[in-house]
Protein backbone atom coordinates (compact mmCIF):
# COMPACT_ATOMS: atom_id res chain seq x y z
CA UNK A 1 0.00 0.00 0.00
CA UNK A 2 1.53 3.30 -1.02
CA UNK A 3 1.21 6.46 1.02
CA UNK A 4 -1.08 7.96 -1.61
CA UNK A 5 -3.50 5.06 -1.15
CA UNK A 6 -3.75 5.45 2.62
CA UNK A 7 -6.56 7.78 3.64
CA UNK A 8 -7.29 9.10 7.10
CA UNK A 9 -9.88 6.81 8.70
CA UNK A 10 -13.46 8.09 8.85
CA UNK A 11 -13.19 8.75 12.57
CA UNK A 12 -10.36 11.21 11.87
CA UNK A 13 -10.46 14.51 9.98
CA UNK A 14 -10.50 13.44 6.32
CA UNK A 15 -9.40 16.90 5.18
CA UNK A 16 -6.34 17.00 7.43
CA UNK A 17 -2.87 16.79 6.00
CA UNK A 18 -0.63 13.87 6.83
CA UNK A 19 2.34 14.54 9.07
CA UNK A 20 5.62 15.08 7.24
CA UNK A 21 6.90 11.74 8.51
CA UNK A 22 4.42 10.06 6.16
CA UNK A 23 5.93 11.87 3.18
CA UNK A 24 9.40 10.99 4.40
CA UNK A 25 8.60 7.28 4.61
CA UNK A 26 6.80 7.17 1.27
CA UNK A 27 9.76 8.79 -0.51
CA UNK A 28 12.44 6.76 1.26
CA UNK A 29 12.65 3.85 -1.22
CA UNK A 30 11.81 1.51 1.62
CA UNK A 31 14.07 3.17 4.19
CA UNK A 32 17.09 3.70 1.95
CA UNK A 33 16.84 7.44 1.44
CA UNK A 34 20.25 8.89 0.67
CA UNK A 35 21.90 7.48 3.79
CA UNK A 36 24.78 5.99 1.78
CA UNK A 37 25.56 9.41 0.29
CA UNK A 38 25.48 11.05 3.72
CA UNK A 39 28.01 8.54 5.00
CA UNK A 40 30.60 9.90 2.56
CA UNK A 41 29.94 13.57 3.40
CA UNK A 42 32.94 14.69 5.43
CA UNK A 43 31.72 18.28 5.84
CA UNK A 44 29.37 17.29 8.64
CA UNK A 45 29.43 14.67 11.35
CA UNK A 46 25.67 14.27 11.13
CA UNK A 47 22.97 13.10 8.78
CA UNK A 48 20.96 15.58 6.78
CA UNK A 49 17.35 16.16 5.81
CA UNK A 50 15.21 12.99 5.84
CA UNK A 51 18.14 10.75 6.71
CA UNK A 52 18.18 12.18 10.24
CA UNK A 53 14.86 10.36 10.72
CA UNK A 54 15.48 7.37 8.47
CA UNK A 55 18.52 6.11 10.37
CA UNK A 56 16.14 5.41 13.27
CA UNK A 57 14.62 2.55 11.30
CA UNK A 58 18.14 1.13 11.20
CA UNK A 59 18.40 1.31 14.99
CA UNK A 60 20.19 4.63 15.43
CA UNK A 61 19.46 8.11 16.77
CA UNK A 62 21.58 11.11 15.90
CA UNK A 63 22.71 12.89 19.07
CA UNK A 64 25.37 15.25 20.30
CA UNK A 65 27.06 15.93 23.62
CA UNK A 66 24.91 18.71 25.07
CA UNK A 67 27.46 19.42 27.81
CA UNK A 68 29.87 20.81 25.22
CA UNK A 69 27.32 22.21 22.75
CA UNK A 70 27.52 25.84 24.05
CA UNK A 71 31.32 25.90 23.81
CA UNK A 72 31.26 24.49 20.29
CA UNK A 73 28.69 27.13 19.34
CA UNK A 74 31.05 29.85 20.61
CA UNK A 75 33.77 28.35 18.45
CA UNK A 76 31.38 28.36 15.47
CA UNK A 77 31.53 24.60 15.23
CA UNK A 78 28.57 22.36 14.61
CA UNK A 79 27.48 20.16 17.55
CA UNK A 80 29.63 17.08 18.05
CA UNK A 81 27.27 14.79 16.13
CA UNK A 82 27.33 11.08 16.83
CA UNK A 83 24.85 8.25 16.92
CA UNK A 84 23.39 6.03 19.60
CA UNK A 85 22.76 2.48 18.41
CA UNK A 86 20.22 0.16 20.01
CA UNK A 87 20.69 -3.54 19.19
CA UNK A 88 17.92 -6.00 18.39
CA UNK A 89 18.10 -8.76 20.99
CA UNK A 90 14.68 -10.45 21.41
CA UNK A 91 14.31 -11.57 25.01
CA UNK A 92 17.60 -9.92 25.95
CA UNK A 93 19.74 -13.04 25.47
CA UNK A 94 23.35 -12.52 24.42
CA UNK A 95 26.15 -15.07 24.17
CA UNK A 96 29.61 -14.61 25.78
CA UNK A 97 31.41 -14.29 22.42
CA UNK A 98 28.94 -11.59 21.41
CA UNK A 99 29.53 -9.80 24.71
CA UNK A 100 33.28 -9.79 24.14
CA UNK A 101 32.77 -8.24 20.71
CA UNK A 102 30.57 -5.40 21.96
CA UNK A 103 32.88 -4.83 24.91
CA UNK A 104 35.83 -4.28 22.58
CA UNK A 105 33.91 -1.97 20.26
CA UNK A 106 32.62 0.13 23.16
CA UNK A 107 36.15 0.56 24.48
CA UNK A 108 37.82 1.39 21.17
CA UNK A 109 35.19 3.08 18.99
CA UNK A 110 32.77 5.07 21.16
CA UNK A 111 33.14 8.44 22.83
CA UNK A 112 32.08 7.19 26.27
CA UNK A 113 33.53 3.68 26.39
CA UNK A 114 30.44 2.16 27.97
CA UNK A 115 27.79 -0.44 27.27
CA UNK A 116 24.33 0.74 28.32
CA UNK A 117 21.67 -1.81 29.26
CA UNK A 118 18.24 -0.38 28.52
CA UNK A 119 14.64 -0.77 29.61
CA UNK A 120 14.05 -2.34 26.17
CA UNK A 121 16.06 -5.39 27.30
CA UNK A 122 19.00 -4.80 25.01
CA UNK A 123 22.21 -2.81 24.91
CA UNK A 124 23.04 0.57 23.43
CA UNK A 125 26.27 2.11 22.20
CA UNK A 126 26.49 5.86 22.84
CA UNK A 127 28.82 8.25 21.06
CA UNK A 128 29.63 6.51 17.77
CA UNK A 129 31.15 8.97 15.29
CA UNK A 130 30.29 8.80 11.60
CA UNK A 131 33.55 7.14 10.45
CA UNK A 132 32.87 4.21 12.80
CA UNK A 133 29.19 3.62 12.03
CA UNK A 134 29.48 1.22 9.12
CA UNK A 135 32.20 -0.78 10.84
CA UNK A 136 29.96 -1.03 13.91
CA UNK A 137 27.16 -2.65 11.93
CA UNK A 138 29.57 -5.02 10.22
CA UNK A 139 31.11 -6.05 13.53
CA UNK A 140 27.70 -6.74 15.02
CA UNK A 141 26.68 -8.72 11.95
CA UNK A 142 29.82 -10.85 12.23
CA UNK A 143 28.68 -12.09 15.64
CA UNK A 144 25.00 -12.48 14.75
CA UNK A 145 23.60 -9.16 16.01
CA UNK A 146 21.79 -6.39 14.14
CA UNK A 147 19.86 -3.23 14.95
CA UNK A 148 17.09 -3.56 12.39
CA UNK A 149 13.84 -1.92 13.51
CA UNK A 150 14.85 -1.04 17.06
CA UNK A 151 13.60 2.49 16.46
CA UNK A 152 11.28 4.24 14.01
CA UNK A 153 7.66 3.50 13.09
CA UNK A 154 7.95 -0.28 13.32
CA UNK A 155 7.66 -3.07 15.85
CA UNK A 156 10.71 -2.72 18.06
CA UNK A 157 12.81 -5.14 20.13
CA UNK A 158 10.49 -7.79 21.56
CA UNK A 159 10.82 -8.16 25.34
CA UNK A 160 10.48 -11.43 27.24
CA UNK A 161 10.44 -12.21 30.94
CA UNK A 162 13.87 -13.42 32.06
CA UNK A 163 12.82 -16.38 34.16
CA UNK A 164 15.90 -18.52 34.77
CA UNK A 165 14.22 -20.81 37.30
CA UNK A 166 11.44 -22.31 35.16
CA UNK A 167 13.88 -22.89 32.35
CA UNK A 168 11.66 -24.95 30.04
CA UNK A 169 8.78 -22.45 30.20
CA UNK A 170 11.16 -19.54 29.72
CA UNK A 171 12.71 -21.23 26.70
CA UNK A 172 9.28 -21.65 25.11
CA UNK A 173 8.34 -18.03 25.82
CA UNK A 174 11.68 -16.80 24.52
CA UNK A 175 11.26 -18.78 21.30
CA UNK A 176 7.90 -17.09 20.73
CA UNK A 177 9.46 -13.68 21.39
CA UNK A 178 12.08 -14.44 18.73
CA UNK A 179 9.44 -15.71 16.27
CA UNK A 180 7.29 -12.60 16.76
CA UNK A 181 10.32 -10.37 16.28
CA UNK A 182 11.24 -12.06 13.00
CA UNK A 183 7.67 -12.15 11.73
CA UNK A 184 7.13 -8.43 12.22
CA UNK A 185 10.49 -7.24 10.88
CA UNK A 186 10.57 -4.92 7.84
CA UNK A 187 11.14 -6.93 4.67
CA UNK A 188 13.20 -4.23 2.94
CA UNK A 189 16.85 -5.10 2.25
CA UNK A 190 17.95 -1.52 2.93
CA UNK A 191 19.84 -2.46 6.10
CA UNK A 192 21.99 -5.07 4.37
CA UNK A 193 22.58 -2.87 1.33
CA UNK A 194 23.73 0.18 3.27
CA UNK A 195 25.63 -1.29 6.21
CA UNK A 196 26.73 -4.74 5.08
CA UNK A 197 27.53 -3.95 1.43
CA UNK A 198 24.71 -6.23 0.38
CA UNK A 199 23.64 -6.61 -3.22
CA UNK A 200 21.09 -4.00 -4.29
CA UNK A 201 17.72 -5.61 -4.90
CA UNK A 202 14.32 -4.61 -6.19
CA UNK A 203 12.24 -2.56 -3.76
CA UNK A 204 10.45 -5.06 -1.54
CA UNK A 205 6.80 -4.80 -0.63
CA UNK A 206 5.98 -4.64 3.07
CA UNK A 207 2.99 -7.00 3.49
CA UNK A 208 2.63 -6.51 7.25
CA UNK A 209 4.00 -3.06 8.05
CA UNK A 210 2.84 -1.42 4.80
CA UNK A 211 4.94 0.61 2.43
CA UNK A 212 4.73 3.64 4.69
CA UNK A 213 5.24 1.50 7.79
CA UNK A 214 3.29 2.17 10.97
CA UNK A 215 1.85 5.51 12.08
CA UNK A 216 4.12 5.45 15.13
CA UNK A 217 6.47 3.21 17.11
CA UNK A 218 5.10 -0.14 18.29
CA UNK A 219 6.29 -2.23 21.25
CA UNK A 220 5.67 -5.91 22.01
CA UNK A 221 6.35 -8.20 24.97
CA UNK A 222 6.04 -11.82 26.03
CA UNK A 223 5.69 -12.17 29.78
CA UNK A 224 5.41 -15.05 32.24
CA UNK A 225 3.29 -14.31 35.34
CA UNK A 226 3.64 -13.68 38.20
CA UNK A 227 6.59 -11.45 37.19
CA UNK A 228 5.71 -8.26 35.31
CA UNK A 229 9.29 -7.09 34.86
CA UNK A 230 8.56 -6.04 31.25
CA UNK A 231 5.80 -3.65 32.43
CA UNK A 232 3.09 -4.87 30.05
CA UNK A 233 1.08 -1.67 30.40
CA UNK A 234 3.91 0.30 28.78
CA UNK A 235 3.55 -1.64 25.52
CA UNK A 236 1.25 -1.78 22.49
CA UNK A 237 0.99 -5.58 22.36
CA UNK A 238 1.61 -8.12 25.10
CA UNK A 239 1.43 -11.89 25.19
CA UNK A 240 0.88 -13.11 28.77
CA UNK A 241 1.98 -16.74 28.99
CA UNK A 242 -0.56 -19.26 30.27
CA UNK A 243 0.92 -22.58 31.33
CA UNK A 244 -0.51 -25.92 32.36
CA UNK A 245 1.71 -28.37 34.21
CA UNK A 246 4.75 -26.30 33.30
CA UNK A 247 3.99 -26.27 29.57
CA UNK A 248 2.97 -23.19 27.59
CA UNK A 249 -0.55 -23.61 26.15
CA UNK A 250 -1.29 -20.11 24.92
CA UNK A 251 -1.42 -16.42 25.74
CA UNK A 252 -3.74 -13.79 27.06
CA UNK A 253 -3.36 -10.84 24.68
CA UNK A 254 -3.18 -7.29 26.04
CA UNK A 255 -3.29 -4.38 23.60
CA UNK A 256 -2.95 -0.62 23.81
CA UNK A 257 -0.56 0.23 26.61
CA UNK A 258 1.75 3.21 26.42
CA UNK A 259 3.28 5.82 28.73
CA UNK A 260 4.37 8.76 26.58
CA UNK A 261 2.61 12.12 26.83
CA UNK A 262 3.35 15.78 26.13
CA UNK A 263 3.52 18.39 28.89
CA UNK A 264 0.54 20.72 28.66
CA UNK A 265 -1.37 18.66 26.07
CA UNK A 266 -4.38 16.98 27.69
CA UNK A 267 -5.01 15.03 24.50
CA UNK A 268 -1.95 12.93 25.36
CA UNK A 269 -1.80 10.61 28.36
CA UNK A 270 -0.37 7.32 29.61
CA UNK A 271 -2.71 4.36 29.21
CA UNK A 272 -2.97 0.78 30.43
CA UNK A 273 -3.39 -2.07 27.95
CA UNK A 274 -6.78 -3.73 27.44
CA UNK A 275 -7.19 -7.50 27.78
CA UNK A 276 -8.54 -8.95 24.51
CA UNK A 277 -8.70 -12.54 25.79
CA UNK A 278 -6.91 -15.88 25.42
CA UNK A 279 -5.49 -17.49 22.28
CA UNK A 280 -3.94 -20.94 21.81
CA UNK A 281 -0.38 -21.01 20.55
CA UNK A 282 -1.27 -21.64 16.90
CA UNK A 283 -2.85 -18.19 16.58
CA UNK A 284 0.09 -16.26 18.05
CA UNK A 285 1.76 -15.00 14.88
CA UNK A 286 -1.55 -14.25 13.14
CA UNK A 287 -2.76 -12.20 16.09
CA UNK A 288 0.55 -10.35 16.31
CA UNK A 289 0.41 -9.60 12.59
CA UNK A 290 -3.14 -8.33 12.61
CA UNK A 291 -2.97 -6.22 15.74
CA UNK A 292 -0.16 -4.53 13.83
CA UNK A 293 -2.13 -4.40 10.56
CA UNK A 294 -5.20 -2.83 12.19
CA UNK A 295 -3.01 -0.22 13.86
CA UNK A 296 -1.29 0.32 10.50
CA UNK A 297 -4.61 1.04 8.79
CA UNK A 298 -6.55 2.74 11.59
CA UNK A 299 -3.79 4.69 13.35
CA UNK A 300 -3.59 8.46 13.14
CA UNK A 301 -1.19 9.53 10.38
CA UNK A 302 -2.09 13.21 10.76
CA UNK A 303 -1.09 13.93 14.37
CA UNK A 304 1.91 11.92 15.56
CA UNK A 305 1.17 12.85 19.16
CA UNK A 306 -2.01 10.79 18.85
CA UNK A 307 -0.70 8.07 16.58
CA UNK A 308 0.09 5.28 19.05
CA UNK A 309 -2.12 2.20 19.39
CA UNK A 310 -3.52 3.43 22.71
CA UNK A 311 -5.14 6.40 20.97
CA UNK A 312 -6.46 4.21 18.15
CA UNK A 313 -8.29 2.07 20.72
CA UNK A 314 -9.75 5.15 22.40
CA UNK A 315 -10.79 6.64 19.04
CA UNK A 316 -12.51 3.55 17.61
CA UNK A 317 -13.28 1.59 20.75
CA UNK A 318 -11.60 -1.51 22.10
CA UNK A 319 -14.35 -3.87 20.95
CA UNK A 320 -14.25 -2.57 17.36
CA UNK A 321 -10.46 -2.93 17.23
CA UNK A 322 -10.66 -6.43 18.71
CA UNK A 323 -13.38 -7.49 16.25
CA UNK A 324 -11.29 -6.29 13.33
CA UNK A 325 -8.30 -8.30 14.55
CA UNK A 326 -10.52 -11.39 14.80
CA UNK A 327 -11.86 -10.83 11.30
CA UNK A 328 -8.42 -10.42 9.72
CA UNK A 329 -6.84 -13.29 11.69
CA UNK A 330 -9.76 -15.65 11.09
CA UNK A 331 -10.18 -16.55 14.77
CA UNK A 332 -11.93 -15.43 17.93
CA UNK A 333 -10.47 -14.62 21.28
CA UNK A 334 -11.47 -16.98 24.07
CA UNK A 335 -12.28 -15.74 27.58
CA UNK A 336 -9.23 -14.54 29.48
CA UNK A 337 -7.47 -17.27 31.46
CA UNK A 338 -6.73 -16.45 35.11
CA UNK A 339 -3.32 -15.00 35.93
CA UNK A 340 -1.85 -12.63 38.48
CA UNK A 341 1.13 -10.31 38.60
CA UNK A 342 2.68 -10.13 42.06
CA UNK A 343 5.97 -8.34 41.41
CA UNK A 344 8.17 -6.88 38.67
CA UNK A 345 11.63 -6.60 40.12
CA UNK A 346 14.65 -8.74 39.38
CA UNK A 347 15.70 -11.47 41.82
CA UNK A 348 19.29 -10.62 42.73
CA UNK A 349 21.93 -13.14 43.66
CA UNK A 350 22.02 -16.83 42.83
CA UNK A 351 19.00 -18.97 42.00
CA UNK A 352 18.92 -22.58 40.84
CA UNK A 353 16.75 -23.53 37.90
CA UNK A 354 14.75 -26.72 37.54
CA UNK A 355 17.41 -27.85 35.07
CA UNK A 356 20.10 -27.80 37.78
CA UNK A 357 21.85 -24.78 36.27
CA UNK A 358 22.61 -21.72 38.41
CA UNK A 359 21.88 -18.11 37.52
CA UNK A 360 23.38 -14.95 39.01
CA UNK A 361 21.51 -11.66 38.69
CA UNK A 362 23.70 -8.60 39.29
CA UNK A 363 22.56 -5.04 39.85
CA UNK A 364 23.78 -2.48 37.32
CA UNK A 365 22.82 1.02 38.44
CA UNK A 366 21.18 2.79 35.49
CA UNK A 367 22.34 -0.10 33.28
CA UNK A 368 25.64 1.72 32.68
CA UNK A 369 28.45 -0.82 32.32
CA UNK A 370 31.72 1.07 32.63
CA UNK A 371 34.85 0.84 34.73
CA UNK A 372 34.10 3.27 37.55
CA UNK A 373 36.91 4.21 39.96
CA UNK A 374 35.75 1.83 42.70
CA UNK A 375 33.73 -0.58 40.56
CA UNK A 376 35.35 -1.84 37.34
CA UNK A 377 32.05 -3.33 36.11
CA UNK A 378 33.00 -3.51 32.46
CA UNK A 379 36.23 -5.38 33.13
CA UNK A 380 34.34 -7.76 35.41
CA UNK A 381 31.75 -8.55 32.76
CA UNK A 382 34.50 -9.14 30.21
CA UNK A 383 36.39 -11.51 32.50
CA UNK A 384 33.22 -13.48 33.16
CA UNK A 385 32.46 -13.63 29.43
CA UNK A 386 35.91 -15.08 28.82
CA UNK A 387 35.16 -18.16 30.94
CA UNK A 388 31.33 -18.40 30.96
CA UNK A 389 29.78 -21.42 29.24
CA UNK A 390 26.14 -20.28 29.42
CA UNK A 391 24.64 -16.98 28.28
CA UNK A 392 23.86 -13.49 29.56
CA UNK A 393 20.33 -12.13 29.88
CA UNK A 394 19.69 -8.41 29.92
CA UNK A 395 16.61 -7.55 31.94
CA UNK A 396 13.99 -4.89 31.29
CA UNK A 397 15.09 -3.33 34.59
CA UNK A 398 18.59 -2.62 33.23
CA UNK A 399 20.28 -5.45 35.11
CA UNK A 400 22.27 -8.49 33.96
CA UNK A 401 21.80 -12.22 34.53
CA UNK A 402 24.77 -14.55 34.17
CA UNK A 403 22.70 -17.58 33.24
CA UNK A 404 23.31 -21.28 32.83
CA UNK A 405 26.24 -21.66 35.23
CA UNK A 406 27.28 -25.18 36.17
CA UNK A 407 27.75 -25.88 39.88
CA UNK A 408 31.50 -26.34 39.46
CA UNK A 409 31.82 -22.86 37.88
CA UNK A 410 29.83 -20.90 40.47
CA UNK A 411 32.68 -20.07 42.83
CA UNK A 412 34.96 -18.65 40.13
CA UNK A 413 32.23 -16.50 38.61
CA UNK A 414 31.16 -15.19 42.01
CA UNK A 415 34.78 -14.35 42.85
CA UNK A 416 35.16 -12.28 39.67
CA UNK A 417 31.80 -10.60 40.25
CA UNK A 418 32.66 -9.58 43.81
CA UNK A 419 36.16 -8.37 42.93
CA UNK A 420 34.74 -6.04 40.27
CA UNK A 421 31.73 -4.66 42.13
CA UNK A 422 29.12 -6.66 40.23
CA UNK A 423 28.03 -8.09 43.57
CA UNK A 424 27.74 -5.48 46.30
CA UNK A 425 25.90 -6.56 49.44
CA UNK A 426 25.58 -2.94 50.52
CA UNK A 427 23.09 -2.03 47.78
CA UNK A 428 19.77 -1.22 49.43
CA UNK A 429 16.43 -2.54 48.25
CA UNK A 430 15.58 1.06 47.38
CA UNK A 431 18.55 1.39 45.06
CA UNK A 432 17.77 -1.93 43.38
CA UNK A 433 14.19 -0.82 42.75
CA UNK A 434 14.98 2.60 41.27
CA UNK A 435 15.51 3.34 37.60
CA UNK A 436 16.21 6.24 35.24
CA UNK A 437 16.38 6.92 31.53
CA UNK A 438 19.62 8.13 29.89
CA UNK A 439 18.61 11.80 29.55
CA UNK A 440 21.46 14.36 29.57
CA UNK A 441 23.98 14.82 28.09
CA UNK A 442 23.13 12.70 25.05
CA UNK A 443 19.35 12.62 24.63
CA UNK A 444 18.12 15.58 22.55
CA UNK A 445 14.67 15.44 24.19
CA UNK A 446 15.88 15.68 27.79
CA UNK A 447 14.54 18.59 29.84
CA UNK A 448 16.13 17.58 33.15
CA UNK A 449 18.75 15.18 34.48
CA UNK A 450 17.83 11.54 35.08
CA UNK A 451 20.66 8.96 34.91
CA UNK A 452 23.24 11.31 36.40
CA UNK A 453 20.79 12.49 39.08
CA UNK A 454 19.40 9.12 40.19
CA UNK A 455 22.28 7.89 42.40
CA UNK A 456 22.22 11.04 44.56
CA UNK A 457 18.42 11.10 44.70
CA UNK A 458 18.30 7.46 45.81
CA UNK A 459 20.81 8.19 48.57
CA UNK A 460 18.49 10.92 49.87
CA UNK A 461 15.43 8.67 49.66
CA UNK A 462 17.39 5.95 51.50
CA UNK A 463 17.97 8.55 54.21
CA UNK A 464 14.24 9.23 54.45
CA UNK A 465 13.44 5.53 54.76
CA UNK A 466 16.08 5.15 57.47
CA UNK A 467 14.73 8.20 59.30
CA UNK A 468 11.32 6.56 59.50
CA UNK A 469 12.65 3.15 60.51
CA UNK A 470 12.07 1.29 57.26
CA UNK A 471 15.55 1.22 55.74
CA UNK A 472 15.07 -2.37 54.55
CA UNK A 473 11.95 -1.53 52.55
CA UNK A 474 11.56 0.28 49.25
CA UNK A 475 9.34 2.35 47.02
CA UNK A 476 9.39 1.78 43.26
CA UNK A 477 11.05 5.02 42.13
CA UNK A 478 11.75 6.16 38.58
CA UNK A 479 13.19 9.36 37.14
CA UNK A 480 12.98 10.46 33.51
CA UNK A 481 14.26 13.55 31.78
CA UNK A 482 11.13 14.16 29.68
CA UNK A 483 7.58 12.79 29.35
CA UNK A 484 8.32 10.32 26.51
CA UNK A 485 8.15 7.27 28.73
CA UNK A 486 11.56 5.60 28.26
CA UNK A 487 12.21 5.02 31.98
CA UNK A 488 8.60 3.94 32.63
CA UNK A 489 8.08 6.54 35.38
CA UNK A 490 4.36 6.48 34.67
CA UNK A 491 4.11 3.02 36.21
CA UNK A 492 6.10 3.88 39.36
CA UNK A 493 4.89 4.35 42.91
CA UNK A 494 6.82 7.63 42.81
CA UNK A 495 7.66 8.95 39.36
CA UNK A 496 9.64 12.10 38.58
CA UNK A 497 9.20 13.46 35.05
CA UNK A 498 11.56 16.21 33.89
CA UNK A 499 10.00 19.62 33.23
CA UNK A 500 13.10 21.83 33.06
CA UNK A 501 16.62 22.11 34.51
CA UNK A 502 16.35 20.79 38.06
CA UNK A 503 12.53 20.74 37.90
CA UNK A 504 10.19 17.75 37.83
CA UNK A 505 6.57 16.78 37.95
CA UNK A 506 6.03 14.33 40.80
CA UNK A 507 3.51 11.53 40.27
CA UNK A 508 2.19 9.19 42.96
CA UNK A 509 0.04 6.09 43.07
CA UNK A 510 1.44 3.32 40.89
CA UNK A 511 1.68 -0.09 42.53
CA UNK A 512 4.22 -2.88 42.98
CA UNK A 513 2.60 -5.04 40.31
CA UNK A 514 2.84 -2.37 37.60
CA UNK A 515 -0.89 -2.35 36.89
CA UNK A 516 -1.79 1.23 37.81
CA UNK A 517 -0.92 4.63 36.33
CA UNK A 518 0.18 7.25 38.91
CA UNK A 519 -1.34 10.73 39.14
CA UNK A 520 0.22 14.20 39.32
CA UNK A 521 0.91 15.33 42.87
CA UNK A 522 3.37 18.23 42.48
CA UNK A 523 4.08 20.17 39.30
CA UNK A 524 7.34 21.75 38.14
CA UNK A 525 9.13 21.57 41.48
CA UNK A 526 12.75 21.17 42.55
CA UNK A 527 14.28 18.93 45.18
CA UNK A 528 13.81 21.51 47.94
CA UNK A 529 10.05 21.07 47.50
CA UNK A 530 9.53 17.42 46.57
CA UNK A 531 11.94 15.87 49.10
CA UNK A 532 10.20 17.42 52.16
CA UNK A 533 6.87 16.35 50.65
CA UNK A 534 8.14 12.81 50.20
CA UNK A 535 9.53 12.85 53.74
CA UNK A 536 6.08 13.66 55.13
CA UNK A 537 4.36 11.07 52.95
CA UNK A 538 6.77 8.30 53.97
CA UNK A 539 6.14 9.20 57.61
CA UNK A 540 2.38 8.88 57.07
CA UNK A 541 2.83 5.59 55.23
CA UNK A 542 4.92 4.05 57.99
CA UNK A 543 2.57 5.10 60.79
CA UNK A 544 -0.81 4.54 59.08
CA UNK A 545 -0.36 1.72 56.56
CA UNK A 546 -2.16 -1.58 56.64
CA UNK A 547 -0.32 -4.91 56.74
CA UNK A 548 1.95 -5.34 53.68
CA UNK A 549 0.48 -2.18 52.10
CA UNK A 550 2.86 -0.72 49.53
CA UNK A 551 3.42 3.03 49.29
CA UNK A 552 1.42 3.38 46.07
CA UNK A 553 -1.61 1.59 47.49
CA UNK A 554 -1.39 3.69 50.64
CA UNK A 555 -1.55 7.04 48.87
CA UNK A 556 -4.60 5.86 46.93
CA UNK A 557 -6.42 4.50 50.00
CA UNK A 558 -5.75 7.69 51.95
CA UNK A 559 -6.92 9.77 48.95
CA UNK A 560 -3.65 11.66 48.79
CA UNK A 561 -4.13 11.26 45.05
CA UNK A 562 -7.12 9.86 43.21
CA UNK A 563 -6.83 6.48 41.52
CA UNK A 564 -6.39 6.61 37.76
CA UNK A 565 -8.81 3.97 36.48
CA UNK A 566 -9.40 5.25 32.95
CA UNK A 567 -6.50 7.38 31.76
CA UNK A 568 -8.47 9.34 29.19
CA UNK A 569 -10.85 10.66 31.85
CA UNK A 570 -9.04 10.29 35.18
CA UNK A 571 -5.46 11.27 34.50
CA UNK A 572 -6.03 15.03 34.28
CA UNK A 573 -9.21 15.19 36.39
Amino acid sequence: MSNSEIKPNSKLDSSAKFSDNERLKSQSAHLRGSISTDLTDQLTGGFTADNFQLIRFHGMYQQDDRDIRPERTKQRLEPLHNVMLRARMPGGIIKPHQWLAIDEFAADKTMYGSIRLTTRQTFQFHGVLKPNIKGMHQLLHSVGIDSIATAGDVNRNVLCTTNPVESELHQEAYQWAAKISEHLLPKTKAYAEIWLNGEKTETTAEPILGDTYLPRKFKTTVTIPPNNEVDVHANDLNFVAIAQEGKLVGFNVLVGGGLAMTHGDVNTYPRKADDFGFIPLEHTLAVAEHVVSVQRDWGNRVNRKNAKTKYTLDTFGTEAFKAEVEKRAGMQFEPTRPYEFTHRGDRFGWVEGIDGKHHLTVFIQNGRILDFPDKPLKTGCRKIAEIHKGDFRMTANQNLIIAGVALEDKAEIEKIAREHGLIDDDHSEQRKNSMACVSLPTCPLAMAEAERYLPDLVTKVEGLLEKHGVADENIILRVVGCPNGCGRAMLAEVGFVGKGPGKYNMYLGGNREGTRIPKLYLENVAEDVFLPALDELIGQWVSERQEDECFGDFVIRKEIVAEVKVSKTDFYA
